[in-house]
Parts: C-alpha cells; sequence; structure tokens
C-alpha cells in the first residue's frame, strides 16, 4: 500500500511539474489509453480463463442488465427532480 501511495504522490508532483507543457500532455493522453486497453486485454483473459465465471456469465449479464437499467432509471428521475426542483422556468 505505502507503494501505491508513492507512487501516487509523484504521478501528482510529475504532473504538477510537467502538465503545462503540451507536448506531454499528448504523449500522456496516448500512453493512458494503450494503458487501459492493456489492462482491459489482462483483464478479458482472467474472465475468459475462469470456468466459474464462463458457466454462469448468462446470470451475471442478466444482473449486470438489471443493475444497469437501474442506475439509467434512477439517474433519470433524480437529474429530473433537481431540474424540476431548480432550473424550471415558469
Amino acid at each position: 500500500m505505502t507503494i501505491i501511495l508513492i507512487l501516487m504522490l509523484a504521478g501528482i508532483l510529475l504532473g504538477l511539474a510537467l502538465g503545462k507543457n503540451p507536448i506531454i500532455l499528448k504523449i500522456n493522453e496516448k500512453l493512458l489509453n494503450v494503458a487501459i486497453y492493456i489492462l482491459l486485454l489482462l483483464l478479458g483473459i482472467s474472465v475468459g480463463s475462469n470456468d466459474k465465471i464462463i458457466d454462469n456469465l448468462y446470470n451475471i449479464g442478466l444482473q449486470a442488465l438489471i443493475i444497469t437499467i437501474g442506475a439509467i432509471a434512477g439517474s433519470v428521475a433524480f437529474c429530473w427532480i433537481i431540474y424540476k426542483t431548480f432550473f424550471h422556468l415558469k
């Protein structure tokens, strides 16, 4: 855990020192995208090699769909309430 905190602090300090340079920002964006793609690939490999997940993919997918629909419906309802309460012009 200490290593993670040290790396995070080092990243923050580097970001403060180099964050104004547009070339560094462009390189950082590309590296970040590559890192995300690699992590997604490794996650897919991990899921694909797990027999329990593959055997229960239908149930897991159904639960994920229900949670997603609930989250979207809740967000829309909350936004509608906020809009009607604070931003609705009469």
